[in-house]
Order: structure tokens, then sequence, then C-alpha cells
């Protein structure tokens, strides 16, 4: 196992992620117990010492299933990490009470790494109003060590982040992204990691396949992969890419069968970062997945130019996030920090943006699909 060095700590590179937990009968809110201990007894054994869930993994599951099963080991042989809710704007008053209830479903009297959970533009202005005491109880736990390692995940964009930095950076001692070579360019995440390292912040990763669209590559993809490295699997090229990136110290996995795990843990074994070559061919690959994917260069011009005063081009990237994606829950949370008349289905079809679109993007067709798409 490749282990990553944090303040004295050896922290596995490959770390567990507790939202894709094995389920009975495809029910998501029903952890299968079994095979979920069975997979933490194989990720103990091959040396993963970090676990992370959360308060709303599994229908508020995640947190019981995995204190269960890490229960059954030495608190000292493991790290554990959980968050602070903030996705849902109602449980910023209760972060005590959330707190107190998240170490009695976890079974533990502290939490190695605690986040801030998911700083975006719908809750930014709620993380840093004080009123809610948020950040004064964290710190707090972490002054009385219930908390060892205070930090933050975001889904937000990049000037969501700076906001939060601005503010608490120097408290914060590691925050977790979404980066893989697809988001390196598509959700900025280049520029991410670029501004958590000039805060000296280390980065842990989320989503390393894209929910497991870089897990299964077209075939013409994988074979441009499979010509630089015959050996490497097509997963394994993902991790390899993390590997290469300065600052990126744990990696989460949601592994949710055995076999993935497996996988995952003999890639881990050996560290094999990526040439400047390979480096190359593989965001190639990743722009070439892409395609159909409306070419906005945020030049503004249709701003100008639009009756309604849309901010066009933060519609079209959520609208190309939410395509590709085949939905989730990025553009619908970003949309809820913005006024309804600003929403797409606020286009009135003008087409007056169209005419300056030096991309000739067909806009007016772009909002009507997305309000479409919000609607269903």
């Amino acid at each position: 196992m490749i282990y990553r060095e944090f303040q004295g700590k050896k922290l596995s590179m490959l770390g567990m992620g507790a939202m894709r937990l094995p389920v009975v009968n495809g029910d998501d809110g029903v952890v299968d117990g079994a095979k979920t201990e069975e997979m933490v007894a194989y990720a103990m054994e091959h040396g993963v010492n970090y676990y992370d869930t959360a308060w709303g993994y599994h229908g508020g599951n995640s947190e019981i299933a995995m204190g269960k099963a890490l229960g059954r080991y030495p608190r000292e042989s493991y790290y554990l990490a959980d968050k602070f809710p903030g996705y849902d704007l109602s449980n910023m008053p209760k972060v005590k009470e959330i707190f107190e209830r998240q170490l009695q479903k976890c079974g533990v009297e502290y939490f190695d790494f605690y986040l801030f959970h998911n700083v975006c533009e719908m809750n930014i202005d709620a993380y840093l109003d004080e009123k809610y005491g948020i950040f004064s109880y964290l710190t707090e736990q972490k002054r009385a060590g219930r908390i060892r390692h205070l930090g933050f995940s975001a889904h937000g964009n990049l000037d969501v982040m700076k906001r939060f930095l601005e503010k608490y950076g120097a408290d914060m001692e590691f925050c977790q992204i979404q980066l893989n070579y697809l988001d390196w360019s598509f959700q900025d995440a280049k520029a991410k990691v670029e501004l958590l390292n000039s805060y000296h912040i280390p980065v842990w990763v989320m989503e390393p396949l894209r929910g497991g669209k870089l897990a299964d590559l077209p075939t013409e993809s994988a074979e441009v992969l499979k010509a630089c490295r015959p050996d490497e699997t097509i997963p394994a090229w993902a991790f390899r890419f993390l590997q290469s990136i300065p600052g990126v110290t744990v990696i989460l996995s949601g592994m949710s069968n055995f076999q993935q795990m497996k996988e995952n843990i003999e890639t881990f074994e050996t560290e094999s970062p990526l040439s400047e070559n390979e480096m190359r061919t593989l965001l190639s690959v990743g722009e070439g997945l892409l395609n159909g994917v409306l070419p906005c260069t945020a030049c503004h011009y249709c701003v100008s130019h639009c009756p309604k005063g849309l901010d066009i081009p933060m519609l079209l990237e959520l609208y190309n996030e939410h395509s590709f994606t085949g939905g989730g829950f990025i553009a619908p949370m970003a949309l809820m920090a913005v006024p309804e008349e600003k929403h797409p289905s606020a286009c009135v079809g003008c087409r007056s943006c169209e005419k300056v679109c030096p991309q000739q993007i067909r806009i007016s067709e772009a909002m009507s699909d997305f309000a479409g798409k919000m609607r269903a």
C-alpha cells in the first residue's frame, strides 16, 4: 500500500469511501452489513487505514454500518472521517446536535478527520455566517480532542472556494475536491488544486473515477491507453493520474463490491505516476470524452445582449455538467443560489445572444432543454 505523510501520520493513499456501500435488494437505505464488514476486513488486512463516511450517505445508515465494521478493530488502527451536513440548510443551526449524534452512530469518542461538507454556491453564505456558530463549535471540538484534524469538502466553483479560504483558510488542514482527468479542465479542478497548493493545504480526492464513467471507456479511448501501458487496467489510469498531481494525499474510492476493492488495492500496491507523454495522452482522451459538450468559452458577449440579464456562461456550464453526468445534484444545487428570474426557464427564446456567440451555440435551445431537465 502506498502511504502519504500527513502531520506525522502515515495515511493510506487509497481511502475507503462509504457513499456506495453494498446494499440489500437495491435499496440504498439498507446497507448490507455482512458484505461491508468483509470489505473493511480485506481493506484493513491490506493496509487501508482511512475510512470516510457522512451524515447523509445511505439515508443516514452509512455511519452506523461503518461504525460497526470498524468497531472490531483497535481505535488507533484506523482513521475515520465524518462531515457536518451543510448541504441541507436546515442543518445549519444544529451543529452540536448533529456532531454528538454522529459520534454515537459511529461508536467512537473522536473523529480523526472532520469536514465542512460540500461547500458550494447554495450554502457558502450560511457557512460564513457566524450566527450559526459552526466554525466556532468545530474548532472548540478540535481543541477538546474530539476532532483531530479539521477540513472541508467542496463541490462549488473556484470563487466559492476562494471565499471560504479567505475566511477560514488558516484553520483548514485539508480539502476534499472532485478531481479526475476529466474534471481537470471540465470542472476547473486544475485551478482548484493550484489554489489549495498556494495555501499549503493537502488535497483529498473524491470521485476519482467520475462515478464509474472512467472505469469503462469507449473502445477507441481504451485502445489508446492500452498502447501506452498494455498491462494497466483502465480504472488504474485514473488513479495513476492522481498519483502524479502534487499535493494529492488521500484518494477516496466509493467501492460498492469486494471485486472493486480488490482491484483498487492491487493498483495502490505500487506507485507509478504518469510520464509527460502519458499525461498528455490521458488528458487528450478526457477531452475526447467531452465531445458533444457545448463549447462555451465564457466570453460573455451573450450576456450584454440578453434582455433578461441571464448569466448565460454560468448556466451553460451547469447545463454541460448536468447533461454529461446524466443528472446528479451539482446543477440543481448551484441553481438554488440563483434567483428564480435568472434560471434557464427565464429565457424567452429571442436568440439575441446567438447572434453574437463566436461559437455559434444554439443557446435558446440549450436553455429550453435545461429548464425541462430541471422540471423532470
